[in-house]
């Protein structure tokens, strides 16, 4: 399943979304993905626990965290939740108002989305190699829609 057809077949966008800490920022993303049965609670009560265990390795790029822990720990099919805060949380001291919190539901479907979701964020020319304000400027769902179709087209071309 793509990034994009998991969005949407999972309803899991939350843009410009409050949250008071990056527990309650992971849960948002989780949320949406244990109501549409694609995880289990037990799915992110691992993703808590491996943060608290290993510290804060879902950060992968400044201002940008993907949440996700073992296939095993609890994913019932792959997904994607993407949620975007309005005002960061912090992670160790790094702040983090992008979330994609992935689900795969092996090692391969894992690989996959990460390189998905990298593609649709490569930005060569930003310092970090990733353009946030992409998705930082959605509103709407069909915003986000744009926003990938667009990057897929343009890695295509």
């Amino acid at each position: 399943m793509n990034f994009k057809e998991s969005l949407i077949n999972n309803n899991s966008i939350l843009l410009q979304a409050s949250a008071t800490d990056w527990r309650e920022a992971i849960a948002l993303g989780t949320g949406m993905l244990i109501k549409s049965g694609a995880i289990q609670q037990s799915y992110h009560d691992a993703i808590i626990s491996s943060i608290e265990l290993h510290g804060p390795y879902i950060v992968i790029a400044p201002h940008f965290a993907m949440p996700h822990a073992r296939p095993e720990d609890g994913v019932n099919h792959t997904a994607f939740a993407l949620v975007t805060l309005s005002t960061p949380v912090f992670f160790d001291g790094e702040p983090v108002d992008v979330l994609v919190t992935l689900a795969g539901s092996s090692s391969d479907e894992h690989i996959l989305g990460l390189t998905e979701v990298t593609q649709i964020l490569d930005d060569p020319d930003s310092e970090t190699g990733i353009n946030l304000d992409k998705l930082r400027e959605c509103f709407t769902k069909d915003d986000v829609y744009r926003v990938i179709d667009a990057a897929l087209s343009a890695d295509a071309a």
